[in-house]
C-alpha cells in the first residue's frame, strides 16, 4: 500500500508540475479530454449473445458471430451524433478477446466470424480514424476464463494483452480500468502501477481512467449524475481501483492535491450490454439532454454506453435518439444572447482567453433590450485550476434585482436550467473563491422547444 500511495503521489506531481502551481491544474492529455464534453462507451462480447450481463468464462466461442458487423456504422452514428471518442470492451471479465490475442484461445480467432479471421479492435480503430473519433480501449483485470487468475502470474498475462492493445492499433486516446474482482482472486493484487507504467510507456498522449485516476476518476454512480458540487481535485492517498468512496469521488475535494477530473459514465439503455428485451427501453432523445446537464453540465464529462447488437449494427432505436440528443443541444446553445453585450474574450469559446473577477465584485450584463432565457452557461480556465465554490446569478425585473439561481461549482463548465423568463440585466456576483477567478466563457440561451 505504501509504494501505491507514493507512486499515487508522483502522478499528483507530475500533474501539478511539482506543486509550483498555487492550485493543482491538469496535464494537457487531461484538458483536451475534458474539451471532447460527450464520449461514447461500445459494450460488446459474448455477452451480446448470450443475453447476460456478465459471462461467466465458460462460453463457447462459437457464439459470437456478428454476421453483419460494420465498425463504420457504429462510429459514422456517433459522429454525426456529436461523439468524440469511442471506447471498445475489448475484453470484458468473462475473459473473451475482441482481437486475436497471441495469449489465449477465447478470442476470436476461434469464433465462426470471418472464419477466425477477424478483428473486432482493429476494424474499430480503423473506423474511429476514417471519421475522426479518438479511440479508446477497455481490457477487464477479472478474467473468468483465464486459468492463471488468482495467481501471481496473472499480472503478466494481462501485461502481455494491454501491450497488445497498445501496440497494434495506433493511437490510444484513453484506458479504462476498473477494480472488478472475482472471489477467486485469493490474495493476489492487481498490479495497477506495473498497468500504469505501461501505459506512459507506450502511448504517453492516453489518459488513464479508474475509480483513483491517476487522470480521471470515476464520477461514483452509474446513472449518470455528476455532484451538484464536482470539484476536479481529489486526494488519492489510501485510495484504489474499487475501493473509493462514491460521494467523494462524485463531489471532489476542494483540497485535494490531485487534479483527476471525473467521467460519468451510463447506459443508454437499462443494461450494459445489447439485449432485445429492451429495444424499447432506450433512453430518450430528452432524457439524454437531461444526462448532459447533469454531467458536462456539472464540471465532468459524459461517456454514454451504446451497445452494439447481435447483427453487430447499433440498433437504429439508439440511432436515432443519440441523433434527436445532438439535435437539441445544438438548438438550444445555437444562438448566445450575451454576444456583443460582454467582452469579446467570453464568447469566443475559448479557455485561454478570460477576464479576471474579484469575489463580491459582480459582472453586469446589459442586453441592451428585453430577452428571454431558460438556461446559463459559465466556464472557468481551468489550464490555472479550478476556483469559483459559490456564485450567485441575478436579474433586472424592471425595478430591481431578484435571485435567478445560487450555486457552487463551476470548473470546466457550469449549465444552470430555469423557468423561462424576460429580462435585460444579469448580474453574477462570484460569492466565494480560491483567489481571483479567471472567467473563460459567459452564454444566456433559450432552450430548444424540443427539450
Amino acid at each position: 500500500m505504501k509504494k501505491y500511495i507514493a507512486f499515487c503521489l508522483m502522478f499528483c506531481s507530475l500533474i501539478t508540475n511539482g506543486f509550483a502551481q498555487t492550485l493543482p491544474v491538469p496535464a494537457n492529455r487531461q484538458l483536451l479530454w475534458q474539451q471532447m464534453e460527450t464520449t461514447a462507451f461500445l459494450h460488446f462480447t459474448v455477452n451480446t449473445f448470450t443475453d447476460k450481463e456478465w459471462g461467466d468464462g465458460t462460453e463457447s466461442e462459437k457464439v459470437f458471430n456478428p454476421a453483419k458487423l460494420d465498425a463504420r456504422q457504429w462510429i459514422k452514428a456517433l459522429k454525426s451524433a456529436g461523439f468524440k471518442m469511442a471506447i471498445l470492451t475489448c475484453k470484458h471479465h468473462d475473459g473473451f478477446c475482441l482481437w486475436p490475442s497471441a495469449y489465449t484461445e477465447h478470442s476470436v480467432k476461434n469464433s465462426p466470424w470471418k472464419n477466425g479471421k477477424g478483428d473486432v479492435v482493429k476494424e474499430v480503430a480503423d473506423a474511429c480514424r476514417e471519421y475522426g473519433l479518438k479511440f479508446g480501449v477497455y481490457l477487464s483485470p477479472w478474467d473468468r476464463h483465464e486459468a492463471s487468475y488468482g495467481t501471481s502470474s496473472y499480472n503478466t498475462y494481462y501485461k502481455n494483452e494491454l501491450r497488445e492493445l497498445l501496440t497494434n492499433y495506433g493511437e490510444i486516446s484513453e484506458v479504462w480500468f476498473d477494480g472488478a474482482k472475482g472471489a477467486n482472486a485469493k490474495g493476489m493484487e492487481y498490479d495497477f502501477r506495473g498497468y500504469w507504467n505501461l501505459v506512459r510507456q507506450l502511448q504517453p498522449h492516453a489518459v488513464i481512467f479508474s475509480d483513483a485516476g491517476p487522470d480521471v476518476r470515476w464520477v461514483g454512480n452509474e446513472k449518470g449524475n455528476a455532484g451538484q458540487t464536482c470539484w476536479s481535485t481529489i486526494d488519492t492517498a489510501g485510495m484504489a481501483p474499487g475501493k473509493a468512496d462514491p460521494h467523494y469521488l462524485n463531489v471532489g475535494d476542494p483540497d485535494g492535491k490531485c487534479w483527476i477530473p471525473a467521467e460519468t459514465d451510463v447506459s443508454i439503455r437499462p443494461g450494459w450490454f445489447y439485449h432485445p428485451s429492451e429495444n424499447d427501453k432506450v433512453k430518450s432523445p430528452k432524457e439524454l439532454v437531461n444526462l448532459y446537464y447533469q454531467s458536462v453540465g456539472h464540471n465532468s464529462l459524459l461517456l454514454l454506453n451504446i451497445p452494439p447488437n447481435r447483427k453487430g449494427l447499433l440498433s437504429d432505436q439508439d440511432i436515432s435518439s443519440i441523433k434527436g440528443f445532438r439535435e437539441i443541444l445544438n438548438e438550444t446553445f445555437a444562438t448566445n444572447l450575451a454576444n456583443g453585450k460582454v467582452p469579446t474574450s467570453l464568447t469566443d469559446k475559448k479557455l485561454n482567453t478570460f477576464i479576471s473577477i474579484k469575489t463580491n465584485h459582480p459582472l453586469v450584463i446589459d442586453f441592451k433590450k428585453q430577452v428571454t432565457i431558460d438556461r446559463a452557461m459559465l466556464q472557468e480556465n481551468i489550464s490555472t485550476g479550478q476556483r469559483i465554490s459559490k456564485a450567485l446569478l441575478e436579474y433586472w425585473d424592471g425595478n430591481e434585482w431578484k435571485q435567478l439561481d445560487e450555486f457552487t461549482t463551476v470548473g470546466y463548465k457550469r449549465l444552470l436550467r430555469f423557468k423561462a423568463l424576460s429580462t435585460q440585466k444579469i448580474r453574477l456576483t462570484i460569492l466565494d473563491s480560491k483567489g481571483t477567478v479567471q472567467l473563460a466563457e459567459i452564454g444566456f440561451f433559450k432552450a430548444s422547444a424540443k427539450e
